[in-house]
Formats: structure tokens, C-alpha cells, sequence
């Protein structure tokens, strides 16, 4: 049996069967059908579950004329998100709002998650990382070929076409490329300060810590703003004129 956090377990405890069941009907066989939910994935929906429950209770509490603490946080996130869209997009940004902030709230609580004791981080794992690299590449693809039809492939042909099969081939590895940095950008800097606070708190329980988790706390905001930043700036070159 693999090692499985408090959640992971209660997960497992009540969803095991069904779970189990669907992966069989996909042609998926787990090595351990009692547990087919692991920490990282327990760890998504419980990021997801919280997200959901704070939008709930935010839309619940809206106010025009006494707004509260948390809506002037929400306000603040989504006015960073579009000033970020609007300078690395471009004018045509607003579309695109909905996933990057998405992708940035998501991050950012995942980052932030492994702080809290028998839980952990989910991007200090290769998987999620992957996943969110993954959806990004395809997303700001498939935004390219929506904005500009089949005259996106332009963009990897370059403007002297006796190379455009050379620049082609160049273009489409550089794109591939973007996958894996994200990946492992993100999921390294994630694990090893994970590791980093998991060694300083076994070594020493008290006050030296707490210097490591606010440094855990400054690289989980930055890889989140790199995250972004960089798909942002994909999303733009993808969807821009001048090419």
C-alpha cells in the first residue's frame, strides 16, 4: 500500500470502489485497487472543493455598497490578472481571462497547500505540473488556429520560405520545449522547497522553520506569476497580428 495522507485515505475510504470501477471501464488497472486515489490527485480535489466553496461563499456575500475583506481580495486578483492579459495579450485579452486566472488561482493554492501539516503540495509532483503545461500548450494552440485559422501555421514557417521546412521543424520542437520547461520549472522549484521545510522542521521544530516556510511561501508566488506570465505570453504571440 502506498503512503497516504488523512484525505487521501478518507478519499479512498468512501470512493474506492466506484473509482476502481471506472478506471477498469477505461482500461486503466491500478496496482492497488483498495487505493486508486493518490495524494497528488487528493490533493487536487481538495484544492478544487475549497476554491468552489470560497467563489460560493464570495457570490453569496457580493456587495456594491459595503464590500468585505474577501471581495476586495477577489477584486484585486481578477484587476492583476487583467492588467497582466492586457499588457502581454493584447487588446483582444478579455477572452482569455477566465483560464488565466483560473490557472493562477489553482497554482498559487496548490503551491500554497503542502504549508498546511498532513497536507501537501500537489506541484511538488511531476504530474500535475505536466497537466497544467499540457492544457496550457493546447489551449493557446487552439486559441491560434481559432483567431487566425489554418494561417496560424504561418507562424512556424518564418518569412524566407526556402527555409520554412527547416523553421518548421525548429519551431514545432521549440513549442514542444515549452511543455517540459513549464513542467519541470514549476515542479522543481515546488519540490525542493517542500523538502526544504520538511528537513529544517524535522531538524529543528521551532522558529527556524518559519524562515523556510515564508521562503516557501515567496516560491510558491513566484513560480505561480511565472506560470502565468509565460502562458500569457504564448497566448499572445499565438493570437498577435504582426506575425
Amino acid at each position: 500500500m502506498p503512503e497516504q495522507l488523512p484525505f487521501t485515505a478518507l478519499l479512498n475510504r468512501l470512493f474506492a470502489a466506484p473509482v476502481t470501477a471506472l478506471l477498469h471501464a477505461l482500461g486503466v488497472h491500478t496496482k492497488y485497487p483498495q487505493a486508486p486515489i493518490s495524494n497528488p490527485v487528493a490533493m487536487e480535489v481538495l484544492v478544487v472543493a475549497l476554491l468552489i466553496a470560497v467563489f460560493i461563499l464570495l457570490r453569496l456575500r457580493l456587495s456594491v455598497d459595503h464590500p468585505g475583506g474577501m471581495q476586495h481580495m477577489a477584486e484585486s486578483t481578477h484587476e492583476f490578472f487583467t492588467s497582466m492579459g492586457r499588457e502581454l495579450i493584447g487588446h483582444d485579452y478579455e477572452p482569455f481571462l477566465p483560464y488565466i486566472t483560473g490557472l493562477g488561482v489553482f497554482l498559487l493554492v496548490c503551491n500554497l497547500i503542502g504549508l498546511v501539516p498532513s497536507l501537501e503540495s500537489p506541484t511538488a509532483t511531476p504530474a500535475v505540473p505536466l497537466g497544467c503545461a499540457i492544457a496550457t500548450f493546447l489551449y493557446y494552440n487552439y486559441s491560434g488556429f481559432r483567431h487566425h485559422g489554418a494561417g496560424y501555421v504561418k507562424q512556424f514557417m518564418g518569412p524566407v520560405p526556402l527555409l520554412a521546412p527547416l523553421i518548421f521543424l525548429i519551431e514545432v520542437v521549440s513549442h514542444l520545449a515549452r511543455v517540459l520547461s513549464l513542467t519541470v520549472r514549476l515542479f522543481a522549484n515546488m519540490f525542493a522547497g517542500e523538502m526544504v521545510t520538511l528537513a529544517f522542521f524535522s531538524l529543528i521544530p521551532l522558529a527556524v522553520p518559519v524562515i523556510f516556510m515564508g521562503l516557501h511561501i515567496g516560491v510558491a508566488i513566484i513560480q505561480t506569476y511565472i506560470f502565468v506570465l509565460l502562458t500569457c505570453v504564448y497566448l499572445g504571440a499565438a493570437v498577435s497580428h504582426e506575425h
